[in-house]
Formats: structure tokens, sequence, C-alpha cells
């Protein structure tokens, strides 16, 4: 009963948490300078087509009046209209108010769904390369603290932590792909276009993983449940994996919550360098044209998607400690 009551009380806590993200953005995008109007209508129109644009799109309502509105079609699932971008692909035609392109942009939702599961499958893929790499060095370090095994992790993870992810980025390709051929790097034509940045973005929580199990698992190979095991006759391996390790995955499972957040919100820099098509790149692409509608659906999803992941985590985690729930 406690896991329903908490997973209410996050839910709760989280959709407060999107609406101040999403009114934050949704008032920032219409403070700054230019008019919506007169990009949708293009930049050669007359001014009285683009007063009647901003009428019919009720752009000049107060803000409140504005956002009251968004939300009332974005809770039908409605997230509204690119700016630039015709549903028939490609982007509107420059300045000519006459392009009959501009009556038929694409719908937002439809845009950000075509990117999404590209950023979630780099995300996932990246952690997994980190894991792989991480809980073996962090396991040992906490097993063999102040020894060899502790020193190398240490050293792996100064190491790793000290690399710019531009600099890696284009060091992989330059080598990998352009030298060696292993692997693609631009673009998107299949699976193997995700190794790369995957990589990339996995250097960047690797010290994190490693300094966090190694912590975790040294203190709790200390508890007096572990230190008297070898009285009660259990063998090392089985105190460690049966007792310390599940013990010492809390901590882990909240940093892993947390770096996948930070995962998500770290590609675009990737994105860009790997001319990725995910939603870290069209985050850039949709600031460089202006096109409002996207940003602010990219914002309040990505928000969205940080707060079930946070409330999932905390519900694992009451799971495994039934302490951390009250």
């Amino acid at each position: 009963m406690h896991l329903l009551w908490l997973l209410i009380k996050r839910l709760g806590q989280g959709i407060v948490i999107v609406l101040i993200t999403s009114f934050i953005i949704f008032t920032l995008l219409r403070v700054v300078p230019g008019d919506p109007a007169r990009l949708i209508v293009g930049g050669m129109a007359p001014d009285h087509l683009v007063e009647q644009m901003a009428e019919d799109m009720g752009l000049r309502d107060p803000i409140p009046v504005q956002y009251v509105r968004y939300m009332g079609n974005l809770i039908q699932g409605d997230l509204g209209q690119s700016f630039i971008r015709p549903a028939s692909g490609g982007s509107m035609g420059g300045s000519a108010f006459d392009d009959a392109t501009r009556s038929d942009r694409a719908e937002v939702f439809d845009i950000i769904m075509e990117r999404l599961p590209l950023t979630l499958q780099l995300a996932a893929l990246a952690l997994i390369f980190a894991l792989i790499i991480s809980l073996p060095l962090g396991i040992m370090a906490g097993l063999n603290p102040g020894k060899w095994q502790d020193k190398i992790a240490f050293y792996t993870g100064s190491l790793f932590v000290s690399i710019p992810n531009f600099w890696l980025g284009i060091v992989l390709i330059l080598v990998v792909s352009v030298q060696l051929g292993l692997l693609p790097a631009i673009g998107y034509k299949g699976f193997a276009y995700s190794i790369l940045p995957a990589l990339v973005l996995s250097v960047e929580i690797i010290p994190f993983i490693i300094r966090t199990v190694s912590v975790s698992v040294s203190q709790v190979m200390q508890e007096q449940f572990v230190t008297v095991g070898p009285a009660r006759g259990l063998p090392r391996n089985q105190i460690i994996y049966r007792h310390a390790l599940p013990n010492a995955a809390v901590p882990l499972l909240n940093l892993l919550g947390i770096q996948l957040s930070t995962l998500l919100g770290g590609v675009v820099v990737v994105e860009f360098i790997f001319d990725y098509p995910g939603i870290g790149l069209l985050t850039i692409q949709s600031v460089l044209q202006r096109d409002f509608p996207i940003i602010q659906g990219i914002a309040i999803l990505t928000s969205a998607i940080f707060v079930l992941i946070n409330v999932f985590v905390d519900i694992v985690a009451a799971a495994i400690d039934p302490r951390l729930g009250n």
C-alpha cells in the first residue's frame, strides 16, 4: 500500500514540475524578439496578412490566455503545428508568402515521435556500454579498497571525466570510421550508426557509476550482516552476490535514473557532431529556425520523461528498501 501512495505522491509532484517547466518555456518563447506570425506567412508577406494570421492563431492574446489554450490542446494530445516544416517533409520556402506548403504545416507530435525512438535507442545503448565497463571496475574497487583494483578504477574514472565529449566524438569519427572503416559515423541508416555516439555518451557517465558502485559496495561490506557472514559459515562469493551487491544496488539505481535523464539532455552536442537525427539534433535545428512549437513540445515531453524515470526509480528503490518509502 505504501508503494501505491508513494507512486501517487511522486506523480503529483511530477505533474507540478511539468506544469512549471511548460509555463516557463512557453513564456520565454513568446517574449523573445520576433513575430511568429511573420515567420509563418513569410518575410515578404504584407502586414495585414501577418496580422490576420496572428489574430487567427490567437498570438495577440495575453500570454496566460495563450498558455491555458495550449495546455487545453495538450491534454487532448495536440502539441500544435510546426512553423517551418510542412507535413510533406523538408522546409517551407524562404520569404515567399504565397508558398503553397505554408498551409500544410506538420504536427509537432508526429515530428517528435519520429525522432524520439532514435534518441531513446542511443541513450539505452550508452547506458549498456557504461554498465559493461563501470560495474566490474566499481565492484572490484569496492571489494578491494586501497589496492590496485581500487587504483585502476580511480585512474579510469579520472581519465574519462577529463575527456571532452566533442573531442572524443571527432577522434572516433576520424580513427574508427574514416581511417579504419569499422563503423559508420554520420547520419543514421541502421543500428550501427548508434554505436559511436553511444560510446561518446557512455564515457560521460562511466566515472560517476564507478565511483558510486565502489563506495556503495565498500560501505555495505563493512555492515554487520556482512562481516558476520564468515562466522555463520557462508562462503565469500555467497556473501558478496546474495547479500552485499543487492544492498549496494539502491544508490546505483538512483544514480542511473539521474544519469539516464542526463543522457537525454546531453545528446544535443553528440547528435550534432554525428548528425544523428534524434531529439538533440531536432532541438538545435528548431532553435536555429525559431520553430517555437517544436521547442516547447520537446521541452514538455523531455521534462515528462525525466519525471517518469525518477518516479520509476523511486518506486523500484522503495521496493528494494522499504525504509525509503517511508
